[in-house]
């Protein structure tokens, strides 16, 4: 728990959007088991966040200002969104989606003014190379996972604050992709023209595509909405246009950072073991299944029908793969102490 890492929401990310392709691929079973899991997940892991919080307030908040770590407290406000949308595709609760949105959009107030201002006012700062990497874009994934849960609940919750939560949901897809240029500018800096070694290249680099996927799933979630709010109807080519721009940048980074792991694990042999990170790179994959699944049906593009399928599957046998890596984690302490308890 002291060593907890602020990231491990992204369990949360990773299952809770494996769950939403299941349920959109007619998975029932799957989709349900997964929810059920995740609900467990996220109250194990609220819980362990709050008690280190209070056990060990200053290494939590000392990770909250660290350049390198702290970006990863907005697993916990896309993980909460997530959940929400859960909520609202499973329960059919708005009520409970509701709750998670007003939860997450705190929580993103929250982290938002004290992390950056934070890194803002330091003193110490580590050069470029060291203090960012792909977790930065955990932040634009938290911003869209505000924008879709507002943008469904305003299509499926009370007509009463259906114009308020369009509005919610446009201004955080539009903010989150403008944080998205500032972040990626300074990636593609940090990648292409600084020394790159096996250690740097983090799984949360899948986050570079992720970003780009979720911002082109709140786009689509945003099409439908139109006919009830004219605002949204008046910028409809605008809204299609990016979500399109949006998908296409998270579908070139597919090839790039499938290149770039040949090159750490095979050439340079970097060793392939357990981490926490590593839900940081499942999630953008089950993000991607469901993205295209979403904007091929608002934009009727039936030719990308083959892609959420294919991508599904990569995402659940990631899931699989790190799942049992974490139950190899938590085991070998147990294994240890069977081992030193026999004669």
């Amino acid at each position: 728990m002291k060593r907890l890492s602020p990231a491990y929401f992204a369990l949360v990310m990773a299952t809770g959007i494996l769950s939403i392709g299941a349920r959109d691929l007619h998975f029932p079973a799957l989709a349900s088991g997964l929810f059920g899991f995740n609900v467990a997940a996220y109250a194990v892991l609220a819980g362990l966040t709050l008690l280190r919080a209070v056990r060990y307030p200053r290494l939590f908040f000392a990770d909250m200002i660290d350049h390198r770590v702290g970006p990863g407290f907005f697993t916990a406000v896309a993980g909460s969104c997530i959940l929400g949308t859960q909520m609202l595709s499973m329960w059919h609760s708005a009520a409970a989606a509701g709750a998670a949105l007003v939860f997450g959009v705190a929580l993103w107030i929250g982290l938002t003014y004290t992390i950056f201002a934070a890194f803002t006012v330091k003193l110490r700062k580590p050069p470029l190379q060291e203090g960012i990497n792909g977790s930065w874009l955990i932040a634009v994934v938290a911003a869209q996972s505000i924008a879709v849960l507002a943008a469904l609940i305003a299509r499926e919750g009370p007509p009463a604050l259906r114009a308020q939560l369009d509005f919610l949901a446009l201004s955080m897809w539009l903010w989150g992709g403008m944080l998205y240029v500032w972040i990626i500018s300074l990636i593609f800096y940090r990648l292409t023209f600084l020394a790159l070694s096996p250690e740097d290249l983090t799984p949360p680099y899948w986050i570079n595509m992720g970003a780009m996927a979720i911002s082109a799933l709140a786009g689509a979630e945003l099409m439908p909405n139109s006919p009830d709010a004219p605002f949204l109807a008046s910028l409809s080519p605008f809204i299609k246009g990016f979500t399109v721009l949006y998908w296409a940048t998270g579908t070139w980074w597919i090839p790039m950072l499938l290149v770039l792991g040949v090159w750490r694990h095979l050439v340079r042999r970097f060793p392939l073991r357990y981490d926490p990170l590593y839900w940081g790179a499942v999630f953008p994959l089950g993000m991607y299944a469901v993205a295209t699944r979403q904007m091929a049906a608002a934009l009727d593009l039936p030719f990308l029908d083959f892609l959420p399928p294919i991508v599904f599957a990569a995402a659940l046998a990631a899931w699989i793969l790190v799942f049992a890596g974490l139950l190899w984690e938590l085991g070998r302490p147990l294994w240890r102490w069977f081992e030193s308890r026999r004669p």
